[in-house]
């Protein structure tokens, strides 16, 4: 006759001393219960992962100490539970997102397997196997914030990447060059007609210009932008290392060459070198230049093995190049090898339609820079602008609007223009180029009723306001409104700058 089906666990898995052990070393935590849910055993791991102790356990319903409660504090009815379900349904349950709760009222999460136990056919309980995965789970939130920090930021260039390339749309359209002058049209024009070939460009024009600038676009728009594009200034290289500068030297060419160095050449190799300021280069060292130009070839200083490299060369200078040519400073043979193409970049005077354009771009640099949302240029501020001459061309300009935007006040920009470099075109100021004349008192105050009168004539008769007389010659209206008085200018005829009087219609 059979036995019957034991009804605890001291018949099945504690009447051995081996089995004892096998639960005592597990490092997972082990509990079982009964077929009416009560604890039967705790093996010493749960002990310490749960904080009661197996005399606390055995015998109770393990459910309502444990597992009584959710994650998120709402209650868990043992009816739902998956441990209990092992040996109501018979099927081995696996959970991997719950919690059980310690003896001090601190939860931790666990995944556990909750195994049906028969005996001879009958479900008579459950072993669960629990493991403490909070670690894990604090690694996991970590990836995924991790994960989720990348692709925020993946997104937020993604946008950036898109406001640049609005940007470049809006205020340049082709490589960073902004304007609207039929001088940069015409530069854009020539940058699209030569990039494409190898050929040596010359840039000419002032100091601060854009003559890199032009430089770097023909270098984007051509078939060897994907290598680099080096730099090189003639005019901050020391006259005895111009040598090594361009082609390198071996150690111990010379004192202080304490290893090889490689030169701006080979760093080219495969791209585009740019050398501004070419006219410094000394005379004795452009022959050198005029054979890499000509054969592709050179030797490191020190060195007798001749190296061959394929780069393209682009050229600038504020320099008259051919004067210099004449005054023998220059290599005739060099120049007309770098003047293959000729590009002149125009001073900023000369293209005053670019002025406004060129100072809206900086000044939404500069608020970005300084993450402020008001910055502003009144039409005042761009008269004035685009009255100045500009001897430092778009590079003062650029300075004059980061320092406007350094002091600027509730976001009106403080446009500081140096004296004496205001353009003839300008309303009552000097002549280009030149100091203000010596005035007396008589001529001084004929001179400022000339410049109101032709402010209002400018403005059309309106004082006040957007687009007023106080506002063109960037004073307050009520310090106008004085001058007028005292100057004896009759707001009820409006006179030309002549002194002629006509009807005025606004103010």
């Amino acid at each position: 006759m059979d036995n019957p089906p034991a009804d605890n666990f001291d018949e099945i898995l504690g009447s051995s001393r081996f089995g004892q052990l096998i639960l005592s070393a597990a490092g997972e935590g082990i509990y079982g219960v009964n077929a009416d849910g009560k604890t039967i055993f705790v093996n010493p791991a749960a002990e310490r992962m749960l904080g009661w102790t197996s005399a606390e356990l055995v015998g109770h319903d393990m459910h309502r100490i444990v597992h009584h409660t959710h994650q998120d504090g709402s209650p868990y009815p043992d009816e739902h539970c998956p441990i209990y379900a092992a040996f109501r349904d018979g099927a081995v349950h696996q959970v991997d997102n719950e919690v059980f709760w310690r003896r001090d009222g601190t939860s931790f999460c666990v995944d556990y397997t909750s195994t049906p136990i028969r005996d001879r056919g009958a479900l008579v309980g459950a072993v669960i196997v629990f493991r403490d995965i909070t670690q894990r789970r604090e690694a996991d939130e970590k990836l995924r914030a991790a994960h989720d920090e990348v692709e925020r930021l993946r997104q937020k260039l993604e946008l950036e990447n898109a406001y640049l390339q609005e940007e470049i749309r809006i205020e340049g359209h082709h490589y960073g060059l902004i304007g609207r002058s039929a001088a940069i049209q015409n530069i854009l024009r020539q940058i699209e007609l030569v990039a494409p070939t190898d050929a040596s460009v010359l840039i000419a024009g002032e100091s601060g210009t854009g003559k890199e600038l032009i430089a770097r676009a023909i270098h984007a728009a051509s078939a060897r932008s994907d290598r680099p594009l080096i730099r090189v200034n003639g005019a901050s290289v020391p006259r005895e290392l111009f040598e090594s500068e361009f082609f390198g030297h071996a150690q111990g060419a010379f004192a202080g060459a304490l290893r090889d160095r490689v030169g701006r050449f080979e760093l080219a190799d495969g791209g585009t070198l740019f050398i501004d300021e070419v006219g410094e280069i000394p005379i004795e060292l452009q022959g050198k230049l005029l054979r890499v130009l000509q054969e592709g070839q050179f030797e490191r200083v020190g060195e007798e093995q001749t190296r061959v490299v394929d780069v393209r060369v682009i050229a600038a200078t504020n320099r008259d190049l051919k004067q210099e040519v004449k005054r023998g400073r220059f290599r005739a043979d060099l120049y007309f090898r770098l003047n293959v193409f000729p590009i002149e970049q125009l001073p900023l005077r000369e293209r005053r339609d670019d002025i406004a354009l060129l100072a809206a771009h900086f000044v939404g640099v500069e608020s970005r820079k300084l993450k402020r949302t008001d910055l502003r240029l009144t039409e005042g501020d761009v008269r004035r602008l685009t009255h100045y001459d500009w001897p430092g061309n778009v590079r003062e300009l650029e300075n004059v609007i980061e320092r406007g935007a350094i002091l600027a006040r509730h976001g009106r920009l403080r446009i500081d223009l140096p004296d004496g470099k205001v353009a003839s075109v300008g309303l009552g100021t000097s002549k280009a180029g030149g100091p203000f004349p010596v005035l007396t008192d008589d001529a001084r105050r004929e001179r400022d009723r000339a410049n109101i009168v032709a402010a209002l004539a400018a403005s059309g008769g309106k004082v006040f306001g957007h687009g007023g007389a106080a506002e063109l010659l960037d004073v307050k209206p009520t310090t106008l409104a004085s001058r007028i008085k005292a100057l004896g200018i009759s707001l009820g005829r409006r006179e030309n700058a002549r002194g002629e009087s006509k009807p005025h219609h606004a103010f």
